[in-house]
């Protein structure tokens, strides 16, 4: 072995012998530069710039926000129709979420706060010339009792009064929004949905067609959805182990029944010094290194950078007051907060995966 290996050198340098100096010292500077374009061309990048390189251009993009706000029976209605849309996306907000999160402050909408990964959901649907349509709640959290067949009358009579109603309509919804767009494509049709950090509500759905009508909780009639039921595609967080084990069985359930299904998972994010600032609107980078090395100081952070927990939970909130670091907005606490709940990937609304969420609606308009 090692002299069979040892001859082959030999002769490969007997070969390079024969070249003259000159045209081998050109050569070999030759494959020194390919080498190394080569090396940068292929050169990884980060999750993180590719998101933010993602949001840059989303935010500098002709893509403005021009929303129409209106109330249709004290129901808060928030929208905006691109050019030539074709597409209607319904967004259903989580708990303590209201339809002014997905849009920026303008005259228009005086209200409106554009958190930021609700924001980049948005604009990404208006860029790929999806009509969106947003609601609020009538509650804290939405109600699968009612609210279902409100939604449902809204929407109808939006895309009829917007002349829309020849388009296909998707819909996507985070946490108990989630939860209520899982119910309300029993009520309608959809072409496609997205549950965000949401199993559904399958447990009070009759998925298999094997079980007698009855009542669930007192409440929720069983509802057959073979046959009928549009594709679904979770899009999870898999710290959340309990939800990860419930979206595991009803995306079996589901497949099984011969319902298109896919997921996404989304990953804990490393903070550093320039993170908040290239997610939150409206925070330099100043601010965003010292928050930043308040957390390292503080311990909220382990030596890779990564959260030793939510950003409900620890007291960042306290520690940068007691810091004396200020912000220009008050508003900035809240979009600071979901931003910290992203990386730490446990619970939150992201727009990380929207390329891939709207290639899911795309491949499924009908």
């Amino acid at each position: 072995m090692y002299n069979k290996g040892g001859n082959k050198w030999q002769k490969r340098l007997t070969k390079f012998r024969s070249i003259p100096l000159p045209l081998l010292i050109t050569v070999m500077a030759l494959m020194f530069v390919i080498a190394i374009l080569g090396i940068d061309k292929k050169k990884p990048t980060s999750q993180s710039a590719v998101t933010n390189q993602k949001r840059s251009n989303l935010d500098g993009s002709r893509v403005q926000f021009d929303p129409t706000v209106e109330f249709l029976n004290n129901t808060e209605v928030i929208w905006q129709i691109p050019d030539s849309p074709k597409s209607v996306l319904f967004l259903a907000h989580g708990c303590n979420g209201r339809a002014s999160n997905f849009w920026d402050k303008s005259p228009n909408c005086n209200h409106c706060v554009g958190l930021p990964e609700e924001r980049l959901i948005v604009l990404e649907a208006l860029a790929r010339k999806f009509a969106v349509l947003t609601v609020s709640s009538k509650g804290k959290c939405w109600s699968l009792m009612k609210e279902p067949l409100v939604v449902k009358r809204i929407i109808k009579w939006w895309v009829e009064k917007q002349n829309l109603e020849n388009l296909p309509l998707v819909a996507l919804g985070a946490s108990s929004g989630g939860y209520f767009v899982s119910m309300l494509a029993t009520k309608m049709k959809f072409s496609s949905i997205a549950l965000m950090i949401a199993e559904g509500v399958y447990d009070r759905i009759d998925i298999t067609n094997h079980y007698p009508p009855m009542i669930a909780e007192g409440v929720y009639d069983r509802i057959d959805i073979t046959n009928h039921y549009p594709p679904t595609i979770f899009v999870h967080m898999p710290k959340d182990n309990a939800r990860k084990t419930m979206i595991d069985v009803n995306l079996e359930v589901l497949r099984r029944e011969g319902v298109d299904v896919a997921e996404i998972e989304c990953m804990e994010l490393p903070l550093t010094p320039s993170f908040l600032a290239e997610r939150v609107p409206g925070l330099d980078l100043k601010i965003s290194v010292e928050l930043f090395d308040l957390f390292k100081e503080r311990g909220f952070v382990n030596k890779d950078g990564y959260l030793i927990n939510d950003g409900r939970v620890i007291p960042w909130k306290d520690a940068m007051s007691k810091s004396k670091i200020r912000l220009p907005n008050e508003l900035l606490v809240n979009y600071i907060q979901e931003e910290l709940n992203l990386a730490f990937a446990y619970h939150e609304m992201t727009s990380l995966k929207s390329e891939q969420i709207f290639d899911w609606f795309e491949a499924h308009l009908r």
